[in-house]
């Protein structure tokens, strides 16, 4: 059975005159009827479901800005390559990558 529902206009208002206007989204057939399944489970409307969605992702973006630092670990094993690698020498350096026990 498919739900009717009047749909959601957003207006606004320019001089005496009422502007109505509403938005055509391009939506994923998975992300959709995911949405739907949420609205139907829970007694809202897919117009709420994606409304909480798209503030929750703007709210999270806006405080990504502020998020703490994180320390990222530096190898203490000196730079360079293993011994016996030679960038130079395809094959060699092929041979070397399909051993089973190269070296770290």
């Amino acid at each position: 059975m498919r739900e009717t529902t009047r749909p959601r206009f957003t207006h606004g208002c320019r001089g005496d005159m009422l502007i109505w206007m509403r938005t055509t989204l391009n939506v994923d057939d998975d992300l959709l009827r995911g949405a739907k399944e949420l609205a139907a489970r829970t007694g809202r409307t897919l117009t709420s479901v994606l409304e909480d969605a798209l503030r929750k992702v703007l709210n999270r973006s806006a405080r990504g800005a502020s998020r703490r630092r994180v320390k990222v670990p530096v190898s203490d094993q000196r730079p360079g390559l293993c011994p016996g690698v030679n960038l130079d020498h395809a094959a060699a350096l092929l041979d070397l990558m399909e051993q089973p026990d190269v070296p770290a």
